[in-house]
């Protein structure tokens, strides 16, 4: 029997991915990613993807909150939090943690659970501990939803400055003199825990950096000039981490690069060069975010020196076992370049360096997160 005449049930168009922006988190740098978070929701692509913002409070609350980039802004050299933008001061969103079910749920006291429908991958914008570390990566593999950036070990890595160091110097990658105090150190003996500093300097000379171990956007870290500095440097360090990270101030030019993974494999950003602030005594805080010192981009490197320094972020890359992203900072000394660091979720706020060296690589602001959303769908959970 023909079926030419019968009447056709209309085809349902295929359902848009799902990406979940989560945002915020219980670190020092809270409100920075809330403003990475109004970038991103602000450039991901509404005809192609549907999108849930979803943030987490400074206590921990996973918060339903409004699409409301507009408010996710730096204002009056104040950034955002979670707080201002949720839905509810109480009602709380759950993701699954059953790799067959992706279905995300919100629930209130005293109300019924509401299905908040199937998320098939997450953009996690965290920075710092509780969300850059690992951490919040482990929770997404256990749930068996894919998410864009590093697994677990290399945003692990990427966040402890001690062993991101270790691992470089491993893959021959050249880094800065730097010593460790670790917390049970500080604890059992602060005058022998000192010495170990007052003695680097001793070889080193000052000043010194003295930084929490895990935290980024320059939070926490303070240049000490002399000794007498020095315990305060330390408190304000612990501040943020029972670890701290003391560095050898390099003399050198602060060179950045930006890795992105491309269907081929990772690929580099032309680089930038971040100036010395003139009302700063370094790079901080308040120069990168709320100052907004401009680097410069494209760096005015060599030919030669381009090449090499792109070289070198990707070898960081590959050497931390990173995906999908990560911003590489370098000093270019007389003796070459020296790596300081990995971001494997690196500010992309408007005026972060990350998203403008890509845009002069010619990849716009827009496409590049449209990539990461991208990269992240193709790679499965999982060991791979």
């Amino acid at each position: 029997m023909s079926t030419e005449n019968l009447p056709q049930s209309p085809q349902q168009p295929p359902r848009k991915p799902r990406v979940a922006v989560v945002f915020g988190g219980r670190s020092s740098e809270h409100g920075i990613s809330v403003v990475t978070a109004g970038a991103v929701l602000k450039a991901i692509d509404r005809t192609k993807y549907d999108v849930l913002p979803i943030g987490i409070t400074q206590d921990g609350r996973w918060a339903l909150t409004a699409d409301e980039p507009e408010r996710m802004a730096i204002t009056e050299r104040r950034t955002p939090n979670v707080a201002e933008l949720a839905e509810s001061s109480e009602g709380g969103v759950v993701l699954p943690v059953d790799p067959g079910n992706r279905e995300v749920v919100y629930s209130e006291p005293g109300s019924v659970p509401k299905a908040l429908g199937e998320v098939d991958v997450v953009f996690p914008v965290l920075h710092g501990p509780y969300g850059e570390d690992g951490t919040l990566q482990g929770l997404l593999e256990l749930s068996g939803v894919p998410y864009v950036g590093s697994g677990v070990l290399a945003s692990a890595v990427g966040q402890d400055k001690e062993y991101m160091k270790r691992v470089f110097t491993s893959f021959g990658l050249a880094v800065g003199p730097y010593v460790v105090i670790r917390p049970r150190e500080w604890e059992q003996d602060e005058s022998a825990a000192r010495k170990k500093i007052v003695d680097f300097a001793g070889e080193h000379g000052w000043p010194l950096f003295v930084k929490p171990a895990r935290a980024g956007s320059s939070i926490g870290i303070t240049k000490v000039d002399d000794l007498a500095g020095l315990d305060d440097a330390i408190a304000e360090a612990q501040r943020h981490d029972p670890k701290i990270l003391v560095e050898a101030a390099l003399r050198g030019r602060e060179i950045e690069c930006g890795v992105l993974d491309f269907e081929d494999g990772p690929r580099a950003s032309v680089p930038s060069e971040i100036p010395s602030p003139e009302t700063h005594a370094y790079y901080d805080f308040e120069a990168k975010y709320i100052d907004s010192t401009p680097g410069i981009v494209p760096a005015p490197l060599t030919p030669e020196e381009t090449a090499e320094v792109q070289q070198l972020a990707v070898d960081a890359f590959e050497a931390a076992s990173c995906e999908g992203l990560v911003r590489a900072d370098f000093f270019l000394t007389d003796q070459g370049f020296v790596i300081n660091e990995i971001n494997t979720m690196p500010g992309m706020t408007p005026i972060s360096m990350y998203p403008q060296m890509w845009q002069a690589s010619g990849v716009s602001y827009p496409e590049l997160v449209d990539r990461l959303i991208q990269a992240a769908l193709r790679r499965s959970t999982g060991l791979r």
